[in-house]
């Protein structure tokens, strides 16, 4: 049997097709992000991500070509983006453990430091407020807050790696020597 009926009615929009290739092909997206990246919850991730990409770029598809190796190439690169996503929050931590205070002081931060931090937080702009508070208090990842708010990946990344700049310039303690 050729998928080339399924792919032409893909690419022209039939959303009955849209669920036929899920119902055909998500096991092998599925399959192939979770032996990546070795986490379930990610590959569901990927997997939504994968047709949801495909769906939206459906016109780009060339019906001469097989529509699950489309499919695979599609998550070759979401795979990829959550590799970089985790890399990113990766480095995002180890800056914010940098900032840390020493081990020996107590786990519980401060209230004053707290309000200290939202403080500053409060100083950004609400774009960025919004992204700063998805990713560390809502323990949100980079896509996920993309997602969530609607913007570009790279727009939430931006904002995350200026707010942590200026966050980091604002609470950095100077020291004078007497």
């Amino acid at each position: 049997m050729t998928d080339a009926p399924l792919a032409e009615r893909f690419r022209a929009g039939d959303e009955s097709a849209l669920r036929e290739a899920y119902e055909n092909w998500s096991s092998l997206v599925y399959t192939l992000a979770l032996r990546s990246l070795g986490d379930v919850t990610d590959a569901e991730d990927v997997t939504q991500r994968v047709f949801v990409s495909a769906w939206t770029g459906r016109g780009s598809y060339d019906p001469s070509s097989a529509l699950p190796a489309w499919l695979v190439g599609i998550t070759r690169h979401r795979i990829a983006d959550m590799h970089e996503a985790r890399a990113k929050v990766r480095r995002l931590q180890e800056e914010l453990a940098a900032l840390a205070p020493p081990a020996e002081e107590s786990s519980d931060p401060d209230p004053a430091d707290r309000l200290l931090i939202a403080g500053e937080i409060a100083k950004l702009e609400p774009e960025a407020q919004r992204v700063i508070r998805l990713a560390f208090y809502d323990d949100l990842t980079h896509a996920q807050i993309a997602e969530r708010l609607e913007l570009p990946l790279g727009t939430v990344k931006s904002h995350i790696r200026r707010s942590l700049a200026r966050l980091k310039s604002s609470l950095e303690v100077t020291y004078v020597p007497r």
